[in-house]
């Protein structure tokens, strides 16, 4: 038995699972980072031997960057599937993903090692991620386009 909710209409399909289950992941990093950011980078001020602020501030904000691209993508992807945006919609620029210059740019070598070890495994997947995501991105572009 289902319910009003779970009917779609007609031309509407269910997203993917797997950008169901990319959705809950970037969710759930998105989530986690903030933790991360909000409790974990302010305790580091104190610590007797701290990370370099500026390079803190830098990799967090492109982890920021990463994630909220991500997400907005996948959001983008999820209205296509709910039929709120047609296809031909979701492959204009606005919806396309961005910020590959900071995005896939990875952690300054010489920093890397001094990044504290939450922040370089948050930093890790997130690239993971946004990677994974470029791909679907250029893949969904490139069958629109020859169809």
């Amino acid at each position: 038995m289902t319910d009003d909710m779970d009917k779609k209409p007609d031309g509407v399909t269910q997203a993917p699972t797997f950008l169901r289950g990319t959705y809950d992941e970037a969710f759930d990093l998105l989530v986690e980072a903030r933790n991360y950011v909000q409790n974990d980078v302010a305790a580091f001020k104190y610590a007797d031997n701290p990370p370099d602020p500026v390079a803190m501030t830098q990799e967090t904000m492109r982890l920021t960057s990463r994630l909220t691209q991500v997400m907005a993508w996948l959001m983008a992807q999820r209205a296509v599937h709910e039929g709120e945006i047609g296809e031909e919609e979701f492959v204009k620029d606005k919806y396309r993903l961005e910020g590959q210059a900071v995005c896939l740019k990875r952690a300054i070598d010489e920093m890397e090692e001094d990044l504290p070890e939450g922040l370089s495994d948050l930093m890790n997947r997130s690239y993971s991620l946004y990677s994974r995501i470029m791909r679907l991105d250029e893949q969904y572009l490139g069958d629109k386009k020859e169809n």
